[in-house]
């Protein structure tokens, strides 16, 4: 598993704006005051071109901007911007405090809001009626959401790395990311599979898997190659390693026939993935010696002759797998746009729903809308909270508060404010 925890903020909303229309012959212009911008959200996006968390490793911290308070002449605040967090397709979201799954981001483009930004608070100017022409209210901008996620991310293979023994795959391996295998000149060093994240750059970055060597019969089960098989059936294409010195005193293009015939007779799937051919040890003068007999047998077919103890030509091997990588999953997502999708029908979800708990001498009210209303609400102006006794009333929470035997002089807390309960309106606040 690939893990991250992240903290995240939607942006709050701007504060509306109380103001009044000031010009030469127009004593009485009225409120002009304009709403306050809505703030920034942020998203998940899933993406193909990361396939692990190690940017939100390093960077865990992402917040949405603000809303812009709203101004006279009616004018509104401008929007925060959303924050667009890209992760690998297949990260499983959930929140940090609670466990709850948020999301399986399993197609690439899905985007999930995580941190909702907070509504813009409404200006003077919405609040004049018949009865109160000059009202002296306006709404503060709705804190943005925040929270802790917790990201997980089941690392699958993107590149295996097939060969015999002892060609050199977890040099290769070792050299291109930060993984530490075991490196050792005898055969079967590697015993079981070892990933690595190979980072060639900002969102360029994949996972490749250094798979233990592979012998003759291993789709039997010789030398535990079964076993070794089963760990690239998923990867989406392979790097062939071979041993161009032939220090053993193998022929180094039996070696290629061998391994493939073992893919073909394990599962014809694996003999079917697109594959690059890299000759290694071209540090040494035997494996230069034998390059011009490979590069025959190959004829026009690229080969990306390497080094992995010098990095000679290891840089060009690993973007060229990136670059086909690319095409790969460009041709799966044309295969998955072809596919028909079920649309969901859109859900009523009814009424705002709130809830009434007594504790400690105190009536805790909590509910989204609620929670928003009282938020946005200025405690210190009087006009405000007659405002907001009016909002909870409307939405019931004034006759839940009076069944639950609530009397004139208790306290009622939403979110962090707390204020004195009064069937007339709101006494006091802080």
């Amino acid at each position: 598993m690939d893990i991250a925890k992240i903290y995240v903020k939607g942006g709050n909303g701007g504060n509306g704006c109380i103001s009044f229309r000031r010009e030469k012959y127009v004593p009485k212009g009225g409120p002009d005051g304009g709403d306050g911008g809505n703030g920034g959200s942020v998203l998940l996006q899933a993406t193909e071109n990361l396939t692990t968390l190690i940017d939100q490793v390093y960077t865990q911290q992402y917040k949405a901007t603000r809303g812009q308070h709203g101004k006279g002449k009616l004018m509104r605040g401008k929007n925060g911007e959303d924050r667009v967090i890209k992760v690998p397709v297949g990260t499983i979201v959930r929140d940090a405090d609670t466990g709850e799954l948020l999301a399986d981001l399993t197609e690439p483009g899905m985007q999930l809001v995580v941190a909702k930004g907070g509504q813009g608070g409404k200006g003077n100017a919405r609040f004049k009626s018949s009865t109160n022409r000059a009202p002296r209210v306006a709404e503060k901008g709705e804190p943005g959401q925040e929270r802790w996620l917790n990201l997980e991310l089941k690392l699958i293979a993107d590149v295996g790395l097939v060969g015999y023994p002892n060609v050199g795959k977890s040099s290769l391996l070792a050299r291109t990311s930060a993984a530490k295998p075991k490196i050792a000149d005898y055969p079967f060093t590697t015993l079981s599979p070892n990933l690595g994240v190979v980072r060639l750059g900002y969102e360029k970055s994949f996972v490749l898997a250094d798979i233990p060597g592979l012998i003759e019969g291993a789709h039997k089960g010789v030398g535990l190659g079964d076993d070794f098989l089963r760990h690239i059936e998923r990867t989406k294409m392979l790097i062939h390693v071979i041993d161009t010195a032939a220090f053993e005193g193998r022929d180094p293009t039996e070696d290629y026939k061998k391994i493939n015939e073992e893919l073909l007779l394990y599962n014809p799937r694996l003999a079917r993935l697109p594959q690059l051919i890299a000759p290694n040890k071209m540090d040494m003068p035997s494996a230069q010696a034998n390059l011009p007999r490979l590069q025959e047998y190959f004829g026009k077919r690229k080969i990306y002759p390497i080094s992995a103890l010098t990095g000679e030509g290891v840089s060009s091997l690993m973007n060229a797998a990136f670059s086909l990588l690319q095409r790969i999953n460009q041709k799966l997502r044309q295969e998955e746009e072809s596919r028909p999708h079920k649309v969901e029908p859109k859900r009523y979800t009814g009424k705002p729903q709130f809830e009434i708990i007594p504790k400690d001498g105190k009536f805790i009210v909590k509910g989204e809308h609620v929670r928003r209303a009282a938020l946005m609400t200025d405690m210190e102006n009087p006009e405000a909270l007659i405002l907001l006794h009016r909002k909870l009333k409307n939405m019931g929470v004034i006759n839940g508060l009076l069944k639950m035997g609530i009397k004139d002089g208790d306290t009622v807390q939403i979110d962090e404010i707390e204020f004195t309960f009064s069937t007339d309106g709101i006494q006091t606040g802080s």
